[in-house]
């Protein structure tokens, strides 16, 4: 670590930009001979992997990879890269096992996953730890790293541009608080999240605000898929806009939960992929006096309820709203982004020496819809697979000192310059996204 005037330079063999699952997994699976830093935007559990409720989907056993894949290409309406969805079920398992390995509770009786379904999936195949699996998955993760002597973590600080030259990618330009630090890197992840903060009504993190897409942009590094949004149908109904919506997890429906019109009348088949059943709900409510419709799980056993969803009873009844007796107001929110920054199998982007994991990278796993519960699999699968090559090629590789990177004069400029780019583009994505836009 040394100073440049203002500016501080730092070394790290490999740069992570995130702290969700596939940023803390990654580290995870590393070298420990490594120098690792972390670096997140805000808090380190300010991440949508904390928000995760209701489970990380895996194939049953081999028996199940066929039926597993077709769910998967069938929910993404077959626009999905078949060899990144057989990569996603063959691995999953092994996945899982690493992750209990490493501290991950799940449910469980008698030593045996207690599995639950949610929508395409066509039979139970997804783990999870009461309503909060991705809590439970972060603080195992976090926790497991927290014993690496190789690893830090920077909280509050934000990547704004990477350092490169010829088309190869040197570390990153970040910012904590008024000070600039450029932080040189063999090997870069990027694992920067998705863009709900950019929509007036998202489950996300409000400080997720595509960034790296934005980045990708800027430097020609491929993208893909950036018009694949997905809503999510049943977040808890409020009057409040721009801001961090609270999900009912889908989990519900796969434990029988009904969805019911103004007239107490169901009107779609619950467990639909998750864009048929928001257009099911948007039609409903255009035809209604309410700007929502109802998702009903009261018939359930109070004790059921409450000791399977324990986040949602109390969220809810924070609300005013006793999920035991009464129905919940639900509606279609901003959820998940199947596009981003294209990648081959092993997250490896156009640039050299950048990775892209999680949300902001588009394996080509979720086609156009991404199947329940895909997601944290995605980041964990994917995320091993970086570090794998990493840990291959990085003894070959060198830093990139680059002397003239001075280029960027004020650095809180480009935070807006990475806003207004990443929003100009999906404004260009139709009008169902572009009037879900925050205005900037």
């Amino acid at each position: 670590m040394k100073w440049q005037g203002d500016v501080m330079d730092m070394f790290a063999d490999v740069l992570i930009v995130g702290t969700g699952a596939a940023g803390l997994y990654a580290a995870l699976n590393l070298r420990q001979d490594l120098n690792i830093l972390l670096i997140t935007k805000d808090v380190v559990n300010k991440c949508n992997t904390f928000l995760a409720q209701g489970g990380i989907s895996v194939a049953r056993d081999e028996k199940d990879f066929d039926l597993f894949i077709q769910d998967t290409l069938k929910a993404g309406k077959f626009k999905n890269s078949i060899k990144a969805v057989q990569t996603l079920v063959f691995e999953s398992i092994d996945n899982i096992k690493s992750v209990v390995e490493l501290g991950t509770i799940f449910d469980n009786e008698n030593g045996e996953f207690k599995y639950t379904r949610e929508g395409a999936h066509s039979i139970s195949r997804i783990v999870h730890s009461k309503d909060e699996t991705g809590k439970e998955l972060f603080l195992s993760l976090l926790a497991a790293l927290k014993n690496k002597k190789n690893v830090r973590i920077l909280e509050n600080t934000t990547l704004v541009d990477i350092i490169t030259k010829n088309n190869i990618c040197a570390g990153g330009i970040v910012t904590k608080g008024d000070k600039r630090i450029n932080i040189y890197s063999k090997a870069t992840i990027l694992a920067t999240g998705g863009i709900g903060g950019l929509f007036k009504n998202s489950t996300n993190r409000r400080s997720l605000t595509g960034d790296g897409i934005a980045i990708a942009l800027r430097h020609n590094i491929k993208t893909s898929s950036l018009d694949y949004v997905q809503f999510h149908p049943t977040a808890l109904y409020d009057d409040n806009v721009n801001c961090e919506k609270f999900l009912i997890s889908e989990s519900l429906r796969g434990e029988g939960a009904k969805l019911l019109n103004e007239y107490g009348k169901r009107f779609v088949d619950e467990l639909l992929p998750r864009d048929v059943v928001s257009k099911a709900i948007y039609e409903q409510e255009k035809n209604s006096s309410l700007p929502f419709v109802f998702l009903d799980i009261s018939f359930k056993g109070k004790n059921y309820i409450i000791n399977r969803f324990p986040a949602i009873y109390n969220q809810c009844l924070q609300s005013g709203i006793d999920i035991t007796k009464h129905k919940i107001p639900v509606t279609p929110v901003q959820h998940y982004h199947m596009g981003g920054i294209s990648v081959d199998s092993y997250s490896r982007t156009t640039m050299e020496h950048l990775f892209a994991c999680g949300e902001v990278s588009c394996t080509g796993v979720h086609g156009a819809n991404r199947l329940a519960s895909n997601s944290l699999l995605e980041a964990l699968v994917f995320s091993k697979r970086a570090s794998k090559v990493i840990n291959k090629y990085i003894d070959e590789a060198t830093f990139l000192y680059q002397e003239d990177i001075t280029g960027i004069k004020d650095i809180r400029d480009y935070r807006e310059i990475n806003k207004t780019i990443i929003i100009n583009k999906l404004k260009k994505m139709g009008e169902v996204i572009s009037s879900e836009l925050v205005n900037y």
